[in-house]
């Protein structure tokens, strides 16, 4: 069909080589070329068109091609998998959400198992089976205000309990400086100084005065540097409903490393577990226990979680409630021994005030962090310094 399409275009008066011919064959068999037409389209244009004065003359030909190829076809031409999936997501009414049953969380896993044993093909569109689109609680691409993701994206309802895919995130970004100063300010007041290490620091007063005492001989007085002695351990929330704020965030992670000299950070999705991260890219291969954390940063660090506690209550109060996977302990339990270890802790919600009220999970989360859940707003953060700061 291809040689069909080269002889199509030197017709239509376009210099097409032979050259350039096998050059687009050989783009059309690597993994990395797209399969669809339009990827198609931009590739063979790439490929045999050099001049940008006949990407005209190329257009009109691609189109009359494809026209040619389109009336070759049966009548019956297959609905793009696509179109299907964007048309069985339903445009639900705020009553038919609410009419929609919450099943609860024994129930809906029970639910699950019986599908996955039950199920034999494809679906879509419906409110039982594991598909795409429509009201069931199970699959993905539809609305069901609590129900368990499968195999594919969020329509962007965010109200999946439980998640049965390979997430990734990236990295929050330290070397963001445009709109950081006012962080910077509010986070300064946690700052704490102290003397040591080698003396390097003139002290000017005591200079002067053993000057004096010498009879006007210099006598030099050093002291060890001033170094910012708070210690601060950083726990940052990413993915998901925090990709919205990933901006602020990464204002207050560099005005972090810029004002705390002792700062470790690590990352965890939602609600923290028995286990947290470093590396977003590495999290599934390179994790750390969370036991061990608490064992290695003793009392003297000061605890900072930084999340949108917006996530489904199970996710906190459910023995197997994450997400992303089982966790034989819940969230508030881990959440618990956090505070146990740093008394001095405080959350940070990027999630404007005015939804709180609407977040179950952040009540939840305001309750076991005994209300020192703060804004990130500059006076909300200050509250939050002072209160470390004690």
């Amino acid at each position: 069909m291809l040689i069909n399409f080269f002889y199509h275009l030197r017709s239509h008066k376009l210099p097409v080589s032979v050259q350039e011919y096998l050059t687009l064959l050989e783009l059309l068999r690597s993994s990395a070329t797209p399969i669809n037409l339009d990827g198609f389209y931009h590739v063979a244009r790439m490929t045999l068109v050099k001049d940008e004065t006949l990407y005209d003359r190329y257009d009109k030909a691609f189109g009359a091609y494809y026209e040619q190829i389109e009336a070759a076809l049966p009548s019956e031409k297959e609905i793009p998998m696509e179109w299907l999936i964007k048309e069985f997501q339903k445009k639900l009414s705020p009553e038919e959400k609410a009419a929609l049953e919450k099943h609860g969380w024994e129930k809906l896993m029970e639910l699950f198992k019986k599908r996955l044993e039950e199920q034999k093909g494809r679906h879509a569109g419906g409110n039982k089976w594991i598909g795409t689109g429509g009201s069931s609680p199970f699959g993905h691409g539809g609305y069901h205000p609590e129900g368990i993701r499968v195999g594919g994206p969020s329509a962007g309802n965010r109200t999946a309990v439980k998640v049965w895919d390979k997430r990734e995130y990236r990295d929050y970004d330290d070397q963001q400086e445009l709109g950081t100063r006012n962080f910077k300010m509010a986070l300064r007041r946690l700052r704490r100084f102290a003397r040591e290490g080698a003396n390097l620091e003139l002290d000017l007063d005591d200079t002067i005065r053993s000057t004096a005492q010498n009879a006007g001989y210099l006598d030099l007085k050093m002291v060890p540097e001033r170094h910012n002695a708070v210690k601060v351990l950083m726990l940052l929330d990413v993915g998901g409903s925090m990709d919205d704020h990933i901006v602020r965030v990464e204002e207050l992670f560099s005005a972090a490393r810029s004002e705390f000299r002792n700062l470790e950070v690590y990352y965890f999705h939602n609600c923290p577990y028995e286990y947290l991260w470093r590396n977003n890219k590495r999290r599934y291969d390179e994790s750390f226990d969370t036991w061990d954390i608490i064992r290695k940063y003793n009392d003297d660090w000061r605890l900072i979680i930084v999340g949108d506690a917006t996530m489904s209550p199970y996710e906190i109060l459910h023995i197997g409630g994450s997400v992303e996977h089982y966790n034989e302990e819940t969230g508030a339990v881990w959440l618990k021994r956090l505070l146990d270890a740093w008394p001095n802790a405080v959350w940070l919600n990027p999630e404007p005030k005015a939804y709180w009220t609407y977040r179950q999970s952040i009540a939840i989360i305001q309750n076991i962090m005994e209300q020192r859940m703060f804004g990130i707003t500059v006076s909300d953060m200050e509250q939050a310094m002072q209160l470390l700061s004690k």
